[in-house]
């Protein structure tokens, strides 16, 4: 998959780890030929998380993640090292960046046992290697670098390749749709839609439709009716936005199997049995009961936004309790979940697919249900099993 057809959510996520003055940031940058994150001789100098989606060969469309350094015991030490450990989260291959002057540290150690633990594959890259007379033996996933000479640079480049795990390319819609089917797309355009364009997962619906050579016809919702009157004979399947269910269920006749982005892409990310049983938590929900709902990319919440707006108010009248709703976005995510009694997430578009199963896994181990937006808005309209019914098919 080439840069121009990777979406943030579909890259190899590669991330550097490693002790404070280890060669991290200058590493990334040989790596990737570009000045990307400040190099100092002062520990310590990245302080924040870096990160650049490119195409690095041979491996392909990846983001590049440069992480804060480990092994900083002072206040703000401690808030970077929380950040980089949040990274390895949605890491698909991890860098262990070591010091190759003064070997393994224990906080290398650590993080190569983190690494095992979460079965996140790893590399350990010896830095400084121009300073050695000479380069000691290596293990399979051991290679000795310099950033100043660029010696293995390139060895390391085919390791990262060689390390990701080759399975089968996914598809959002195997098995829902084949060539010359008629899919008709539901977008709503009202005050929370993006200006002059469509979102991610319309995007690569849309795509998807195309590349399988079946038909794809885009509609607002309030343009539906009059779609399909135009049809000589039904569309194969409707794809809504989710926030239009309780519109357009009332338009497409139940000979159409009738589903929406969200839930398309919960199947996509293999989380649908959990999501469809987070849904029913809803009907468990108390006055006083807490839900969080979270939202995997960072744009500016509008009057009309779905998940601090919509969402509340659905839920509000479907349980007719006085619910307490908290409220994050992007990589923010609680490190405390008891307090919740359900998470709503969005279709994860915007996050990688270790992100959304470490979050699932997260909630998962906190005995907190967890759905997302789709699940949520199918079941308060009473068309959960409708909308998932072609998935047992």
């Amino acid at each position: 998959m080439s840069l121009n057809q990777a979406p943030t959510g579909e890259r190899i996520h590669i991330g550097f780890f490693g002790s404070v003055n280890a060669g991290k940031s200058s590493l990334v940058n040989k790596i990737t030929n570009q000045d990307l994150s400040v190099v100092s001789d002062i520990k310590g100098t990245t302080t924040d998380l870096v990160q650049k989606n490119m195409e690095l060969l041979p491996l392909g469309a990846v983001t590049i993640i440069d992480a804060p350094g480990f092994g900083d015991d002072s206040e703000i030490g401690n808030l970077r090292i929380n950040k980089a450990k949040r990274a390895i989260n949605y890491t698909d291959i991890a860098v262990l960046v070591v010091d190759g002057t003064t070997g393994i540290s224990c906080e290398d150690k650590k993080l190569a046992e983190i690494f095992k633990n979460k079965n996140i594959p790893y590399i350990i890259a010896y830095t400084k290697a121009d300073l050695l007379k000479k380069l000691p033996e290596t293990q399979k996933n051991e290679v000795y670098v310099s950033s100043v000479t660029g010696q293995n640079i390139d060895n390391l480049k085919d390791m990262l390749a060689g390390i990701m795990p080759k399975g089968k390319e996914k598809k959002i819609l195997e098995g829902l749709v084949k060539k010359d089917d008629t899919v008709v797309l539901v977008i709503p355009v009202d005050e929370a839609a993006p200006k002059g364009r469509i979102i991610l997962p319309q995007q690569q619906v849309l795509r998807e439709i195309l590349d399988i050579g079946a038909v794809a016809v885009c509609c607002k919702d309030t343009e539906l009716s009059e779609t399909l009157n135009r049809f000589k004979s039904a569309p194969e399947l409707v794809i809504t936005d989710s926030q239009a269910f309780g519109k357009v269920m009332k338009i497409v006749p139940e000979s159409i199997l009738l589903t929406s982005f969200s839930i398309l892409f919960a199947r996509y990310k293999g989380e649908l049995d959990i999501l469809l049983g987070g849904a029913d938590a809803l009907d468990n929900l108390k006055d006083g009961s807490k839900v969080l709902i979270s939202e995997g990319c960072t744009h500016h919440r509008q009057c009309g936004d779905i998940g601090s707006v919509k969402l509340p108010l659905w839920i509000k009248k479907y349980t007719g309790k006085n619910i307490e709703f908290s409220f994050t976005s992007g990589m923010e995510f609680p490190e405390n979940l008891t307090d919740f009694d359900l998470i709503i997430h969005c279709g994860g578009c915007m996050l990688n697919q270790r992100e959304m199963k470490s979050r699932l896994e997260f909630a998962k181990d906190e005995n907190v249900p967890i759905t997302n937006y789709g699940m949520v808005i199918s079941k308060v309209n009473g068309i959960l099993e409708r909308a998932t019914k072609l998935f047992s098919m």
